[in-house]
């Protein structure tokens, strides 16, 4: 990479951090295993998404999820079985703001902002079709997997308001710290039960 290269990646307005990244699996029960017991993942959800069964696994108790595992993949796939690249950014603002830049791209598209309740996201695909996460963390947890429509041209703090009403009326609502402290000895406990 040139250096030209590298100061025009380095322009960017809102910094990026990657998250996580899901994938389509054949059998899900089989690895949702591996990834548990021998790579040592810890399951922190599971659910339905878009009508497909969906495992959450971290080793992180501050992460909800690193490595997204979403059943129900057929043998001659239409799309690939990277399901999303995930990147986190500090704030609802810089979601909203890079929203805002990317309906803007030419060859992005099929946007989807989304309220997961445990954050805000903007899902898209890029310009040669592979689908991309913008995150920011919410200071709630609920039960997973969410999605709810989210009209990010709101304000912010109206975004914050409405979020927070909704979140405590939703199953498993507690604070993000709570959460990160159960999620934390629930790793403890797979850890040591893969120990024995």
């Amino acid at each position: 990479m040139s250096l030209q290269t590298q100061t025009h990646a380095s322009t960017a307005a809102v910094p990026l951090s990657f998250s996580h990244i899901g994938i389509h699996v054949f059998d899900l029960p089989r690895m949702e295993d591996f990834y548990t017991r021998v790579l040592g993942f810890t399951v922190t959800d599971r659910g339905m998404a878009r009508g497909r069964p969906i495992v959450f696994t971290t080793w992180d108790p501050r992460e909800h999820h690193q490595m997204v595992l979403v059943g129900g993949r057929p043998e001659q796939m239409p799309f690939n079985h990277i399901n999303q690249m995930s990147f986190r950014v500090p704030r609802l603002e810089d979601v909203q703001e890079l929203w805002r830049r990317l309906k803007e791209e030419p060859g992005v598209h099929d946007f989807a902002p989304t309220n997961h309740g445990n954050a805000w996201s903007i899902y898209f695909r890029d310009p040669e079709g592979n689908r991309i996460e913008i995150f920011c963390d919410s200071p709630w947890y609920i039960d997973q997997p969410c999605v709810e429509a989210l009209d990010l041209s709101r304000s912010a703090d109206d975004i914050r308001a409405q979020s927070e009403a909704w979140c405590r009326t939703q199953h498993g609502f507690k604070p993000a710290a709570e959460y990160q402290m159960d999620v934390a000895r629930l790793i403890a406990e797979h850890r040591a039960s893969q120990n024995t």
